[in-house]
């Protein structure tokens, strides 16, 4: 079914800042694809919801194809899907890099490439995906070498892929977050988390869905790597 309401998919759309992501394009009118393991089905007509890991690339294909078969276009992908496992390095195990490079780097990897199919043949859209701010700046005490080697490759193909696909009218950006308020969070360790941000604070989700938007309502950038993150990506 075709329509002229401009569709977005969100990856890791279940809870947390894909829910939030998802929450933020609704108010917008925006057709939503909202796709995660646990994902539960929606009463919202303009919300398709498809379960599964997008680390499969047969998962992938349903979720791009259900989205269009449904909306009959895609504006927009959010690549919100990942995971963090705070180990040193040398602890880590074969089971911990599978995992994160399933989540990390396979989903966006099989999601992006079918989005921008899509996107190709209408000559326009936007890939926007969630990194973060750990990737590029390092903190003592903080386990982060896995969210380098994996969110930090996300930032890098963003500014690939962005002069890649210029000249398709496609923009690749990229959000990078600090800390914010999710379930990865216990309640009780929000303050002292918030200590060690400049603004004193953690983010909000809302905080990582309103840096999105912008970015989908900002038609002259591309390869953009805005970090949301308190003041960490400037230092402490």
């Amino acid at each position: 079914m075709s329509t002229s309401r401009k569709v977005v998919v969100v990856t890791g759309a279940s809870r947390g800042i894909g829910a939030a992501i998802v929450q933020a394009f609704r108010r917008l009118d925006y057709a939503v694809v909202a796709t995660s393991r646990s994902i539960e089905p929606s009463a919202d007509a303009n919300v398709l919801t498809v379960a599964g890991d997008i680390a499969d690339p047969a998962v992938a294909q349903r979720v791009m194809t259900e989205c269009i078969a449904r909306f009959g276009r895609i504006d927009t992908l959010v690549n919100n899907a990942g995971i963090y496992i705070g180990k040193a390095f040398t602890e880590h195990t074969d089971e911990d890099l599978a995992a994160v490079m399933n989540v990390n780097m396979k989903g966006f990897f099989y999601m992006t490439q079918l989005a921008i199919a899509e996107m190709d043949r209408q000559s326009s859209g936007h890939v926007v995906s969630v990194t973060a701010s750990i990737a590029d700046t390092a903190y003592s005490g903080v386990y982060s070498a896995l969210a380098a080697l994996t969110k930090g490759g996300l930032n890098a193909a963003t500014k690939s892929l962005a002069i890649e696909f210029a000249h398709k009218r496609i923009r690749v950006n990229a959000v990078a977050p600090g800390i914010i308020k999710t379930p990865m969070h216990a309640t009780d360790m929000h303050d002292a988390l918030g200590a060690v941000t400049p603004l004193g604070r953690i983010g909000e989700a809302s905080d990582i869905a309103d840096a999105i938007l912008y970015l989908d309502r900002a038609p002259f950038i591309t390869g953009e790597i805005l970090h949301v993150d308190g003041g960490l990506n400037a230092g402490r």
